[in-house]
């Protein structure tokens, strides 16, 4: 007996919201700070959404050590409670865009009265009590500590574990500033003796941290744009049902309905959470959870989705799921991972940003000494101002917000039209798809096949060919098989007793029926039975070529052991209405669309036909179509796959992008990387087309990111002094930081108005 223990360890996903981070050294260094506890296997920081996504073995850590260790490096975790969790969330952010606000607000007040006090062209116009430099002082210090004390908790506390992040350079670069303005206030003649002019700088010091302070709040509003998706369908749930208990209505807080409730619903009113209707009739409008804006006409025993809005008739239904379990909850709960999650182009960011801030340190050092040793005088001065701009210009603020902020809105974007996007590689990988494989029942097709011919052989009735059939397919799930048994249904054909059943996958059924075998399925299944069919195969092939699917019905006679031929069933099943739109629009946008079916090449091929398809991949057993997806990913090409059952679930699984239609089952979607919640096959053409956009929206945000930092850092440095005579300004360096990260965050918010 094999007694090795498993080596499947135990692993807990939990999520943390983070408060003070404002680049990508502060998403690695918590990143970091997060791996290095004992236990946690991966650790995910998105600066955008503020939330890290630890996974880790809980016997050997827990929720507290790791909201330590993100407290440790400087920064505050907190795990927020189900139920009101986004509310809290929303107005922590509030408070504290209010707090920051305010401290931009009084910074660049202060700032421009000593500006107009200091600077040589507007300061003959500006009192002289503006003009006196321990005013200056005691204008500026309240700013310097107060206004910046955010930079200097999270440098001292980044500095502690010998890491460096934006913070650092910020506080580095104004202190710099503000304590030589203060010696040269306090000591003006050691400065005169030196042989420089006693000029401080405390405008300098205050506008930094004005402008900077004032990005950030900019910045955070605009960031709160990017997560308007979730708050529009967190807005979506109704607030109170109307609830049937003790033979009364009464209008009760959503929080308090129960499964099994009986609620009402009446025309204009939203359903409150998931169920199935028992009394009445309406058509509803789900559009808000599919993007499909045809109401859907709902009767007894349908599903009805919480959130969706009753158009026309009163019906009442039985709540099924609530709360987390509804299907709105769950897509916000979607969105939220998505959203949270990491593109692997993010990796350059990342990568640069752990290494950016110690290489600006340098540099703002070499940069200080060089203009000290070979720069003109007042070298000092100059030296000093180089540095601070290096300091201040080269915070990688845009890096972190570049790739993050896009797939917040692009995943966003999505979930308002039925796109529900599992992660944000899913997001990425999309846009390379050049090849798109389509399941075709129940995918292209409606998936409700009906019965259209029944052929039936020498003596034999229709009537008997179709009570057998029908009584095989009773126990059967294939789609087919509600076919013949609605037919059956349709013509008052009386069931038979079925013993020995066995369904033979991708093949047909078998059964014995009043002691004699009865097979039923489609050609393979009667060469494997060593049933000959030659004199039905010119019947058989001008119902395919018709695009009809053709089943042969078999049985004993008489007690003999050989089967024979009762004759032959055809069904059709029609195409959707959205299938050939959607194919089109796939191949214009240059992308190889196959087919894969389980049916015979000539009945593929002429639905093939319609759609315009050229690779058919027909006679495919379930099992084989993972095998498919493998053949043509081996040919070079990335593969979206489309399918909708539960034998569809190993393809969407090894396609590099697995697409699920929203309709079918949860084994399909769970394996799935993009659902989309509605019938609309158009909507994989515009899950494609918003990978595209997306990721040409992150490059752009990166080309700029790293563009601003590297032109600038060496105009920073000075380099163009010679030609100019002129430095840049540590004030107008702050200015420039701070648009940088505005412009890459609305770069992102474009996405929004996207026509899909």
């Amino acid at each position: 007996m094999n007694n090795k223990p498993s080596t499947k360890l135990p692993s807990t996903k939990l999520q943390l919201t983070i408060t003070g981070m404002h680049c990508a050294s502060c998403v690695k260094l918590i990143e970091m700070s997060l791996k290095s506890v004992k236990g946690v296997k991966e650790a995910n920081v998105n600066l955008a959404t503020e939330k890290a996504t630890v996974s880790f073995d809980p016997t050997l850590t827990d929720s507290t050590a790791l909201i330590n260790a993100v407290q440790d490096s400087g920064y505050q975790a907190k795990i927020e409670t189900e139920g009101k969790k986004n509310l809290r969330v929303e107005d922590r952010k509030k408070k504290e865009l209010h707090i920051l606000g305010r401290r931009a607000l009084l910074s660049i007040y202060v700032g421009i009265m000593i500006l107009w006090g200091s600077f040589p062209i507007i300061s003959k116009t500006a009192p002289a009590f503006f003009k006196d430099y321990l005013i200056q002082f005691l204008l500026a210090t309240p700013i310097q500590f107060w206004a910046g004390l955010p930079f200097y908790k999270s440098a001292i506390s980044s500095l502690s574990k010998r890491n460096a992040n934006m913070d650092t350079l910020v506080a580095l670069g104004t202190t710099v500033a503000y304590f030589y303005s203060v010696f040269v206030t306090f000591f003006p003649q050691v400065v005169s003796k030196m042989g420089m002019d006693p000029m401080p700088y405390f405008d300098t010091s205050v506008l930094i941290i004005a402008l900077i302070l004032l990005g950030r709040f900019f910045e955070a509003k605009a960031k709160a744009g990017t997560s308007e998706a979730i708050k529009k369908l967190i807005g979506l749930q109704a607030k109170t049902a109307r609830v049937l208990r003790n033979g009364m209505e009464t209008d009760i807080p959503i929080e308090e309905v129960k499964i099994g409730d009986i609620i009402r619903v009446r025309p204009g009113e939203k359903i409150p959470v998931d169920g199935i209707v028992l009394e009445g009739e309406s058509s509803v409008d789900e559009s808000m959870i599919t993007g499909e804006s045809i109401p859907v006409f709902k009767a007894m025993g349908g599903s009805v989705v919480g959130a969706t809005i009753n158009k026309s008739g009163t019906f009442t239904f039985k709540a099924t799921k609530i709360g987390k379990d509804t299907m709105l909850s769950q897509i916000v709960q979607l969105v939220e991972v998505a959203q949270g999650s990491k593109a692997p182009i993010q990796r350059l960011a990342d990568l640069i940003s752990s290494y950016f801030v110690p290489v600006v340190l340098m540099l703002a050092i070499a940069t200080f000494v060089l203009w000290y040793v070979f720069g003109p005088s007042p070298s000092l001065s100059l030296a000093l101002l180089s540095m601070v701009s290096v300091l201040i210009i080269a915070c990688p603020c845009a890096m972190g917000l570049a790739t993050p902020t896009a797939v917040m809105v692009g995943t966003g974007l999505g979930a308002q039209h039925g796109i529900l996007i599992k992660d944000a590689e899913s997001l990425e990988t999309a846009h390379k798809i050049n090849t798109v494989i389509f399941d075709k029942t129940g995918t292209l097709t409606n998936g409700k096949p009906e019965l259209t011919d029944i052929i039936p052989y020498k003596n034999k009735e229709e009537k008997e060919i179709l009570r057998l059939a029908a009584s095989l397919e009773k126990d059967s799930e294939h789609p087919l098989a509600e076919a013949v048994l609605n037919g059956a249904t349709k013509r008052n054909i009386p069931l038979s007793i079925v013993s020995k059943f066995q369904a033979i996958s991708g093949l047909g059924v078998e059964g014995s029926i009043e002691n004699r075998k009865v097979v039923f399925g489609n050609a393979r299944l009667m060469n494997r039975e060593g049933i000959p069919i030659e004199n039905y195969q010119e019947s058989i092939e001008k119902l395919e070529n018709e695009g009809k699917t053709v089943m042969v019905l078999a049985a004993g006679e008489n007690g003999k052991n050989s089967l024979k031929v009762y004759g032959l069933i055809a069904v059709s099943d029609t195409l959707k209405d959205s299938a050939l739109k959607g194919v089109s629009r796939l191949l214009k946008l240059g992308i190889e669309v196959a087919m894969i079916t389980g049916d015979n090449q000539k009945t593929a091929r002429a639905v093939a036909e319609q759609l315009g398809i050229k690779r058919v991949l027909a006679e495919v057993l379930p099992g084989e179509k993972e095998t498919e997806v493998r053949k043509i990913q081996k040919e070079g090409k990335i593969v979206g796959f489309v399918g909708d059952g539960i034998n569809d679930a190993p393809a969407l699984v090894a396609a590099d992008v697995g697409i699920a239609m929203g309709t079918g089952t949860d084994v399909a979607i769970e394996a799935a990387d993009i659902t989309l919640m509605n019938k609309d096959l158009v909507s994989v053409y515009t899950a494609i087309s918003l990978s595209k956009k997306t990721m040409r929206t992150i490059r752009m945000n990166l080309v700029w990111a790293f563009g601003y930092n590297i032109i600038l850092i060496p105009v920073a440095m000075g380099v163009f002094y010679p030609f100019t005579h002129m430095l840049l300004n540590p004030a107008f360096a702050a200015g420039a930081m701070a648009l940088s990260s505005i412009s890459v965050v609305s770069n992102s918010l474009r996405l929004k108005k996207l026509k899909l």
